[in-house]
């Protein structure tokens, strides 16, 4: 599988020096629990540059949409974002439990704008290690257990060279919503 591929410290490293090519930083800046937003001084197209090399580096598709937006689409409007734009404690239980405690705090009432600046390089690494985690066992285009990465190189089979069918970074969110809604994780919408 793809976990044993790539470790959460080649992702890491990739992450760093996407960010700091990104923004033109030295690589030594980026630290894992930096704001990219208020400790790197990142932007919106920042965010989208970061997001392009990662997908060039892992032949991955990071996700288009803010994870609350997910939420909100599957749990219904007005179960994440109140009326006036802050968190509502369905989104703080939800946050927490896709997260823990690795996660940065989010309290209800906390405004939807500042959830950006919540984005650290540790949080890019979870995304793209847990695209990577969707590697088949096998490939579907051989049927081998084969998987391999080449230096630089995204993951591929051994066999016949196909690259690693992986989940849409919007996919991999969605499934973890339905999976947490599967198993008992209900929530109440706001009033």
């Amino acid at each position: 599988m793809a976990e044993s591929l790539i470790s959460p410290d080649q992702i890491y490293r990739e992450v760093q020096k996407a960010i700091a090519d990104a923004l033109q930083i030295s690589e030594q800046k980026v630290e894992p629990d930096s704001s990219l937003i208020r400790d790197l001084a990142a932007e919106s197209l920042d965010f989208i540059d970061i997001n392009f090399r990662l997908e060039q580096r892992f032949n991955v598709e990071m996700p288009r949409k803010y994870f609350l937006e997910h939420v909100e689409e599957l749990f219904g409007e007005g179960t994440a974002i109140d009326e006036s734009g802050r968190l509502t404690e369905a989104a703080v239980t939800i946050w927490n439990a896709r997260l823990g405690s690795a996660g940065p705090r989010v309290h209800a009432g906390m405004p939807l704008d500042d959830v950006p600046a919540l984005v650290t390089p540790r949080t890019l690494v979870m995304i793209v290690g847990e695209i990577l985690a969707t590697c088949p066992a096998t490939c579907p285009s051989c049927g081998k257990a084969a998987w391999a990465v080449a230096d630089g190189s995204p993951i591929t089979c051994g066999g016949c060279g196909a690259h690693a069918p992986l989940l849409a970074g919007d996919d991999v969110i969605r499934r973890w919503l339905e999976d947490f809604r599967a198993r008992g994780g209900s929530v109440s919408r706001a009033s």
